[in-house]
C-alpha cells in the first residue's frame, strides 16, 4: 500500500497542537476492500479520502468502536430511546433533498464556531458522496418530519469483522431536547445487530477534547492505541 502525510495545520480539536495525516495513496477498483482493512488499523473515511491522524508530537487521537452484541445501553440512554420511541427510522443509499437544507440549519444553529462553518452545498456533497463506495443515510422522522440523518458506512470487513461507519448526524435544532446525537448513535448499533454485523465505529475520541467525549458513553468501548484494540468495560479514568 501506498500513503502519504500532509503537511501541518491548526489542530481542530485540541487550539495548541497541530495535525498532520497519514492518507491512503493508491486508487483502484479495490479501495472499498482496502477501506475495509484500513478500518480495522484505525483509518477514516472523509469523502474520497481514507486517512488516519499521524502528529508527531500528539497521539490524542484513537478510533473508537462498539462490538454490538456486547453493548448494553446505561440508563440515561435507556431514557433516550423510551423519550423517542414513537420515532422512526430507515437505511437508504441515496440522498434525499431535504438533507442539505436540514444540515445547513444544524451547522448554522448549532456549530457557528466550527470549522464547517458556514455550510455550503459544495462542502456538503464533498464528504458524504464517494465514488468507490456506495454512502447510507439513517434517516429518522417524527411522523412524516426528517428530523435527522446518520452519514454512515456499511464495511463488509469479512463475515466476522463486518461494521457501520458512523460519519456524520446533522438533525433539526428545535429537537436539541431529544438527544438525538446519542440516539442517533443507538439507532446505528440497533440496525448493525439486525444486519448482522460486529461492530459500529465511532471515529475518533480526542482526549482533552470535550466534544469528543461522548463517545466513551457507549460501553463496552474498544480504542485502538499502540496498533492494537483495547476492550474498555467502563469509562477510562
Amino acid at each position: 500500500m501506498k500513503f502519504g502525510i500532509t503537511q501541518s495545520f491548526t489542530c481542530s480539536y485540541l487550539p495548541d497542537e497541530q495535525e498532520q495525516l497519514l492518507v491512503y495513496a493508491e486508487s483502484s477498483d479495490f479501495q472499498a476492500w482496502r477501506y475495509s482493512q484500513l478500518i480495522q488499523a484505525g483509518f477514516r473515511r472523509s469523502g474520497e479520502q481514507i486517512y488516519r491522524p499521524h502528529c508527531p508530537n500528539c497521539n490524542a487521537c484513537q478510533s473508537v468502536r462498539i462490538p454490538v452484541d456486547d453493548f448494553r445501553p446505561s440508563r440515561s440512554q435507556k431514557r433516550i430511546l423510551n423519550a423517542n420511541s414513537a420515532f422512526s427510522v430507515r437505511l437508504v443509499d441515496e440522498p434525499n433533498a431535504f438533507y442539505y437544507p436540514l444540515y445547513e440549519r444544524y451547522i448554522s444553529e448549532r456549530h457557528a464556531d466550527g470549522s464547517m462553518y458556514p455550510p455550503s452545498k459544495t462542502q456538503f456533497d464533498s464528504f458524504v458522496r464517494c465514488e468507490w463506495m456506495t454512502t447510507h443515510f439513517l434517516e429518522a422522522y417524527d411522523g412524516d418530519k426528517l428530523i435527522a440523518v446518520a452519514v454512515t458506512d456499511i464495511v463488509d470487513a469479512n463475515e466476522s469483522q463486518g461494521a457501520l461507519s458512523a460519519l456524520y448526524t446533522f438533525f433539526d435544532p428545535d429537537y436539541a431536547s431529544a438527544s438525538l446525537g446519542t440516539w442517533m448513535i443507538l439507532m446505528q448499533i440497533q440496525k448493525a445487530k439486525t444486519l448482522g454485523h460486529r461492530f459500529v465505529y465511532l471515529g475518533y475520541y480526542v482526549q482533552g477534547c470535550q466534544k469528543m467525549s461522548y463517545k466513551h458513553k457507549f460501553l463496552p468501548f474498544e480504542q485502538f492505541s499502540d496498533n492494537e484494540w483495547r476492550l474498555f468495560t467502563k469509562k477510562p479514568t
